[in-house]
């Protein structure tokens, strides 16, 4: 069976067997277009004809490009769910990348902002604009509730309950998971949907019920989320570059920082395990200086 054909089925599989988002089989095509490329290369027709030493010379490839450690992981992962899944099926009675290994994880902190940035960044929009209100709205959600870009714009009006204060998010896998929010990012999303969204749905026939609009009136995107957070350092006069998911490793390391625990927010935050929430154990300057200020005797 041809490549094309063995993709299908394994593209297939994911969606409904595994129930696995559209951004997360993205990033399985993605991988496996990688290794696609590599097989044309050297001349390999089939996933089924991939030996043990192609797959070194693969890992060898991916070491000459000079991937980071998690990127040659994760294209390694999705590949030996491939051949798990060709096992499964009957296409093949082994995975060549069984014993592939893996490259340690490298263990970073993640960048978060400080309060007094923050406070930056929630100055600058200006919130008698259509766009200024949405963009206050977006920048207070997503710091009040930690969610990740992709469910934030998937975000739909009828997931809001003003009444109690609260979102409904569908995370990864389809996982459903109710998360609060305070009067900060309520008053803003009420000042934003009575006013701004308002005049942002007239601008197209179409209506959404999609939460965040972009200036045509249609949903804002993943990337469009990232254009504006940038445009807002930009306007705070910030240096450092800044993504959606800092705006979730702040909440995590806010909310740990003032004495939440790590069940709640690995609850709030969506994840499975609770080993991806303790990579927020960390703590903030300020709170380090803190602590050692307290309790050490010559501080």
């Amino acid at each position: 069976m041809n490549v094309k054909k063995l993709l299908q089925l394994f593209v297939g599989y994911l969606q409904i067997e595994r129930n696995y988002s559209k951004y997360t089989i993205a990033s399985y095509q993605n991988d496996l277009e990688h290794f696609v490329q590599f097989m044309e290369r050297e001349g390999i027709s089939s996933f089924l004809d991939v030996t043990y030493a192609d797959v070194r010379l693969y890992l060898t490839t991916l070491h000459d490009e000079k991937l980071a450690r998690k990127s040659v992981a994760r294209k390694v992962s999705s590949l030996r769910s491939l051949y798990r899944f060709l096992m499964r099926e009957g296409y093949r009675k082994d995975n060549p990348f069984a014993l592939a290994s893996l490259p340690k994880k490298e263990l970073s902190i993640p960048k978060f902002l400080y309060a007094e940035e923050l406070e930056e960044l929630f100055e600058v929009s200006d919130t008698e604009m259509p766009l200024g209100q949405r963009n206050q709205a977006l920048l207070e959600l997503m710091y009040a509730t930690g969610i990740r870009v992709s469910e934030c714009v998937n975000l739909q009006l009828t997931d809001i309950d003003f009444a109690v204060g609260t979102i409904l998010v569908m995370g990864k896998g389809k996982k459903q998971r109710y998360i609060p929010f305070g009067s900060y990012a309520q008053d803003a999303l009420i000042t934003y949907m009575e006013n701004g969204r308002k005049q942002l749905a007239n601008k197209t026939e179409e209506q959404s019920h999609m939460v965040f609009l972009n200036a045509k009136g249609t949903p804002l995107t993943s990337r469009g989320v990232r254009y504006v957070l940038n445009e807002l350092i930009k306007k705070a006069s910030l240096t450092m570059r800044i993504s959606p998911h800092m705006l979730r490793h702040t909440f995590a390391t806010h909310m740990l920082d003032e004495g939440a625990d790590l069940r709640t927010v690995q609850e709030l935050l969506g994840h499975e395990n609770l080993s991806t929430t303790q990579i927020y154990t960390h703590v903030s300057k300020e709170r380090l200086r803190s602590v050692y200020m307290k309790h050490h005797p010559r501080a």
